[in-house]
């Protein structure tokens, strides 16, 4: 057998024993995923650390490269890249006034990232092929999901190959949206090798019968920070006392302390788990969760924050310490909507307007769920009404409040919620509306350095409503300030990009596009918008490069598949065309342009029956594709049906003017016996383009019927 493998057997060291059986190369190492140990990114880490130190001092240009999923994934790196620059953050007038949070794809572009990174480091290692042993992905978190689905996809097993090993139990996706599934992956790149579950003999004696002391055991147990599977270990854990327990916690929070500050992502792990267990669970123990939950929603792991708002709301009484409680439940229903688990969230949101009578908390719980009816529910649970309903309730709050800065920002904060609901109800100029007023208000009543980040988003929001509005320039003009104010966030690149190129300075769209590109892991929608681009410029090499990079980051990317497909044939690529186009039709079977593209590859290839289907399915689907009329026209052409050829064209040059839609239907004019309707449709690719061909038939055409060109 060769390639990467799945191990699944009851108990890690049925794991080991069955991976220790396969003969495969030498380890590179051997993690453990259980996000237990260090939360998000346990495995990832723990890779990291491993591979990162040499490989940066053997490739120092890696650091530049790599600086921010390293930094993200593995804290302990930090001092070996550059820092990652928050202007926003440096910039503010008090601590956490500037905060903005990162989209929901921002980890997986991190694990592609660390793909990246972990392929530069092993192409000049020299040592030959290794083995990734990565277990315990059964209590991964999702963070090392998406690293491990990422390197499945796209590490070589000739270069490493990757052991996962797992229970027996089913591997499911987390809930919410999934942006990449690893049981899929596992699924078709893994050899499985699956023991079923046993009872085994020390299951049923239990802790009887130990060598070692029960305490001595439970004592193991918890320095291992209670991963390890053995039963025994975990009965003689619950079997010592209360007292006991919360001490052996006590001792190893305290070891873990003690290397936090050189180790911390031991604090989004192992530190908070123990101190929650220890004597002081309600005192350092939520401290160090509160902390945890915070700075996992800072960089966007946000099931993580979720899971951590969970525990911690449900050990804090509302009624005995608001405080405490409040920040777990407003973090956890956000970090829920912002992982795609909206029905969760808003279940939270409506279990805290019950424990609560305080108006800030149910300002923020009625703008929370009428985000959720207006953008985070799926399509068909949106309702417009009802956002509208649950903003207006926020900002009638927020306008009471009693201090005029509170009641100054709170009440733009909240009609800038509105003015997302009338986008959505498709009202942009009262939208535009909103924003005027709520950034003169800030601008009029906060001072300088206020409230920044929130200033800016309102000028963010804007731009996206200008944006699509068709108000190119004003579009732009706020880029540009939101830039002056922010200049680290890659999406204000990318969307300035868009507007640049839409207003045709594609040189300096591509510009910002590369500027987006160098300030986040690889994010494949800046690759395929600079593409675009380049192929507006006739660049189609780098172009090709661009959708091969989008396509390598995101295999179901649809219109990088459209775009290399076309690109590809008019290299005369036609195999390979074709393979791109038969890989989206998987994904869309309706795809209207890739229908088309498949209909001119296989009327190139002679497949005429199948050709005219194709695109008669396609404009099925958009009448109004003048490609594909075109398309069926030259099959129409090629097989002497003119009139059908003509009536063909007529709808592509109706919809589509193009030269060439007109040169091709002056051919079919002429052959039909039309030389003045062939002559007037050369005349017209002749007043755009200096077409040789177009002129020597245009000069057919004048002798044909007996004029002269004067």
């Amino acid at each position: 057998m060769t390639g990467h493998y799945w191990i699944s057997a009851p108990r890690r060291r049925e794991r080991r024993q069955l991976w220790a059986g396969l003969g495969l190369p030498s380890p590179l190492t051997v993690v453990d995923a259980h996000r237990r140990l260090r939360g998000p990114y346990t495995a990832a880490g723990a890779l990291m650390r491993q591979v990162a130190p040499e490989a940066l001092r053997r490739r120092p240009g890696l650091a530049a490269r790599h600086y921010i999923e390293l930094q993200e994934s593995t804290p302990e790196l930090s001092a070996l890249v550059p820092p990652k620059e928050r202007a926003l953050e440096q910039n503010a007038k008090a601590p956490g006034e500037a905060t903005r949070y990162p989209a929901r794809l921002h980890s997986l572009r991190v694990a592609h990232g660390l793909v990246d990174f972990l392929l530069a480091a092993l192409a000049d290692a020299g040592d030959g092929p290794r083995t990734l042993v990565v277990d315990n992905v059964h209590h991964a978190d999702v963070t090392d999901r998406e690293f491990l689905a990422a390197a499945l996809r796209r590490v070589p097993p000739e270069l490493l190959t990757l052991v996962i090993g797992t229970d027996t139990d089913t591997l499911a996706d987390p809930p919410g949206m999934v942006s990449v599934s690893l049981p899929a992956e596992l699924a078709i790149r893994t050899t499985r090798i699956h023991r079923p579950g046993t009872v085994a003999d020390d299951e049923v004696r239990g802790a009887d019968g130990l060598t070692d002391s029960l305490f001595e055991v439970a004592a193991r147990y918890v320095d291992g920070d209670c991963v390890d599977d053995d039963p025994v270990a975990a009965t003689a854990y619950r079997q010592v006392t209360d007292a006991e327990r919360a001490a052996l916690h006590d001792r190893r929070a305290a070891a873990l302390a003690g290397r936090a500050e050189e180790e911390p992502s031991l604090k989004l792990g192992a530190l908070p788990y123990h101190l929650l267990r220890g004597s002081d669970s309600d005192g350092a123990g939520l401290d160090a969760l509160r902390w945890a939950q915070a700075r996992c929603k800072y960089f966007g792991f946000y099931h993580a924050a979720a899971e951590m708002g969970e525990e911690g709301r449900h050990r804090v009484d509302p009624a005995e310490r608001p405080e405490l409680w409040w920040p777990f439940t407003r973090e956890t229903g956000v970090c829920l909507a912002a992982a795609g688990r909206p029905e969760e969230s808003a279940a939270v949101q409506e279990e805290a307007r019950a424990a609560t009578s305080a108006p800030k908390h149910h300002m923020s719980l009625a703008y929370e769920t009428g985000m959720l009816y207006a953008r985070h529910f799926p399509p068909e649970l949106r309702d417009e009404r009802k956002a509208r309903a649950y903003v207006n309730q926020a900002i009638a709050i927020s306008d009471l409040l009693p201090d005029p800065k509170e009641r100054a920002f709170y009440s733009v904060f909240n009609r800038n919620g509105l003015a997302l609901v009338e986008v959505r109800a498709g009202r942009p100029d009262e939208a535009l509306r909103l924003l005027d007023e709520g950034i003169e208000k800030l601008d009029r009543e906060l001072g300088i350095g206020e409230r920044t980040w929130h200033r800016v988003g309102l000028r963010y929001n804007r731009a996206q409503v200008n944006g699509m509005s068709g108000r190119l320039e004003d579009a732009l003009a706020d880029y540009v300030s939101i830039i002056d104010a922010d200049s680290d966030f890659a999406d204000h690149y990318f969307n300035r990009g868009s507007m640049l190129r839409r207003l045709g300075r594609v040189e300096e769209a591509i510009a910002d596009y590369e500027r987006a590109l160098a300030l986040e892991p690889p994010f494949p929608e800046a690759h395929y918008n600079r593409g675009e681009a380049r192929l507006e410029l006739d660049d189609r090499e780098g172009a090709l490069v661009d959708f091969d990079r989008t396509l390598e980051l995101e295999p179901g990317h649809l219109e990088a598949l459209l775009a290399r497909a076309g690109l590809l044939a008019d290299q005369g690529d036609d195999k390979a065309a074709l393979d791109d186009v038969t890989a989206g039709l998987l994904l869309d079977p309706g795809h209207p342009h890739l229908l088309c593209l498949r209909g001119r590859l296989w009327g190139e290839e002679g497949r005429t029956a199948e050709a005219r289907a194709s695109l008669v399915e396609a404009l099925r689907i958009d009448p109004g594709l003048a490609e594909a009329w075109a398309i069926k026209a030259e099959l129409a052409y090629g097989e002497g049906d003119l009139v059908a050829a003509l009536a063909d064209f007529d709808r592509a040059v109706d919809l589509d003017g193009r030269p060439e839609f007109r040169f091709n239907r002056g051919v079919v004019h002429a052959a039909a016996g039309n030389p003045a309707r062939a002559l007037a449709d050369f005349d017209a690719v002749l007043a755009v383009t200096d077409d040789p061909d177009a002129r020597s038939r245009r000069e057919a055409c004048l002798r044909e019927v007996g004029r002269t060109d004067e």
